[in-house]
Formats: C-alpha cells, structure tokens, sequence
C-alpha cells in the first residue's frame, strides 16, 4: 500500500507555535504473538523534496507551522513538481515527486517548518563550551577550503562508517536514501536502514553493556506503552571529528552538522506510534549534557510504502572515494600554488 490523499487540507492549530500531543486513537493491528504490528517499508523522502530540514529557517523564528501563505505557496509548487518533469530548476525536486501535492494535504505535517519541535526556536541548543571547541575543530570534506590528506580529515560520513545516531534515523538532507524497513519478531524489533546501519531492539529488560563497550547506533532496549514503541539507547560510540587518534574520533548525532562530537553520556528516548494505516510518528529526544546545553526533540511522520525498493548502498563505488578525496585536494592545492607562483 501506499498513502492516499484523504481530499483535503490538514489544518494547523491556531498558534502556530504550538506543539500538539502525537494522537493515540488509531489502534494497529496486532502481531501472532499479541505486539502491535508496525512490521512494513516506511518512507520520509517528503520532507527533503518540500524543503523541511531538522533545523528551522531563523526568520520563522518559534512558528512550528507555515501560514496559510506559506502552506499555499508549498502546495502551488508541490503540484508543479507532481506535474512538469522537465523543470529541473523548480524549488521541489522534479524527478520520483509523484503524489507530492497528496501528501502534502493528508497530514499536518505538510505544514511544518522543521523536525525539531524543541527548543521551541526549532534550532539545535548551543553547545558547551567543550562541544563547540571540538565541534569548530571538526574535520570533514564539508569544510570549505580544508586540505585533505589523510582519513584523520574526513568524517564518519565521509569514510561511509555511518550516519551516526540518531541521525540514521532522521530523513537525509536529500531526496533518496529514506527508506527504513521494519522487522518484528517474538522479543525484537529490528530496523534495516536503507543508509548504513541495521538496529536489532530485544523488547524487555536487559543487563546494559559496561560502559567501555559501545556501538556506533549504540545499545537499544525496547518496550511497549499501550500502542507506543518506545526504546531507549546509550553506549553510543564518544569522541569527535577532531582528534587525529582514530580511537578518540566519532559521528555527528545530527546531519545538520557533521562535525558536533558525541559524548559518553549521550542518549535517546524514541517514541514510534502509529497514527493511521498509512502513518508512524517517530519522535526522539537527544541529551548530552556533555556537548549540548539542554536537550532536543525532533518529530518525523514516516509514510507506509510497501513498493517502496530499498537496494545495496555501497556508498563509495569501488571504494574509491577516500583515495580520490586525498588527490582532488592535493591537486587542487599544488593548481592554486602554481597559480600563486606564477604571479
């Protein structure tokens, strides 16, 4: 199956800063062993093709939603992506944006202006003192001008390790690579991410890993309130972008910047429930008192589509992309002396 347009436009609450309580009253259907079935291909590529990022435009200032302006604006331009395919300078990516305009008026998450519900400005909090040292230090392909020589100067992302968490299971900022596919079984849920990363949840209470032990998504316990997954994760892999020592070095919990470190305290709560037969709002909140002043929330309506095809990311072709990283800057940096040197 896949999303239907329910015919007509979701409305916002009145303030457009509030945040509304994710609703309950939808009841799934439930598995041979009695859990509620999410066990399906969800999707979020919607919210990269309609410009909706985890962080907030800073002139929208503490407005979850658009105006009815702004909502129509989005509306007008996700009906012209659904119909030209040929408009490849559109704001809304053209190509795979069928039923945009559908989605876009069957739930009220067409109208958000970010994933992070809080803090309430829809931005990242600041950092700590430390986590904004090691985060400018960051080493990444993405920082312009930056000499590349060696992997000790590129990300996790980069080297195709991982999307880090819980990033790996927030949309990518790009219209591909959504794709997260849901197991269950008696005791477990497992998530198959489309980009780099499988989680195997057991349901129920465990012994934690010791705390020297860690996973780049970390270690995950599960348990049912009412209709609602909840996990909750730590032993998340620590360190940062900065350090030249590979054992000291880490992923980002965020695509929003690839440089922000994760601390050894670092955890998350996530909340999946489903709000419809086609609908599953994934909430996580982040802490690390270690690298953000105060927590965040973020809120993501994943979409049922079981056509949906998820293939092998390889990542680097060939495995080629570090090697290549190195001699593109190298290249580019004796071009820019020889220019220098002939003046």
């Amino acid at each position: 199956m896949s999303l239907a347009a329910s015919g007509r436009a979701e409305k916002p609450p009145a303030d457009l800063a509030a945040v509304p309580p994710v609703p309950h009253t939808y009841v799934p259907r439930r598995t041979a062993w009695g859990d509620p079935d999410f066990s399906a291909t969800w999707t979020s590529d919607n919210f990269s093709y309609v410009g909706v990022f985890l962080e907030r435009p800073k002139e929208q200032g503490d407005r979850l939603w658009l105006t009815d302006a702004e909502y129509a604006k989005r509306l007008a331009e996700a009906k012209k992506s659904d119909a030209d395919k040929t408009d490849f300078g559109a704001h809304l990516m053209p190509e795979n944006s069928i039923g945009l305009a559908a989605w876009l008026q069957s739930t009220p998450f067409g109208r958000r202006t970010s994933l992070l519900v809080s803090p309430s400005n829809g931005r990242l909090p600041p950092l700590t003192p430390q986590g904004e040292a090691l985060f400018k230090a960051g080493r990444t392909s993405w920082n312009k001008d930056q000499p590349i020589d060696w992997v000790s100067d590129l990300d996790a992302l980069d080297r195709c390790i991982t999307r880090g968490f819980p990033a790996a299971m927030m949309p990518t900022d790009r219209d591909s690579d959504n794709g997260i596919r849901l197991f269950q079984a008696p005791g477990f849920v497992v998530f198959q991410i489309e980009m780099l990363g499988t989680r195997v949840i057991p349901i129920g209470k465990g012994p934690p890993w010791p705390g020297a032990v860690r996973g780049w998504l970390g270690q995950s316990r599960g348990h049912w309130d009412g209709n609602t997954l909840v996990i909750e994760t730590s032993n998340i892999v620590a360190g940062d972008s900065a350090s030249g020592d590979a054992a000291k070095r880490a992923a980002s919990p965020t695509s929003a910047e690839s440089t922000i470190p994760t601390g050894a305290n670092a955890h998350a709560v996530e909340r999946l429930t489903m709000t419809g037969r086609g609908k599953l709002v994934y909430e996580v909140t982040y802490t690390d008192p270690d690298v953000f002043t105060a927590p965040w929330t973020a809120q993501v309506e994943w979409t049922r589509n079981d056509r949906y095809q998820m293939y092998e990311f390889a990542c680097h072709e060939g495995n080629r992309q570090v090697r290549d990283l190195i001699d593109a800057s190298r290249a580019q940096r004796a071009k820019d002396a020889a220019k220098v040197a002939a003046q």
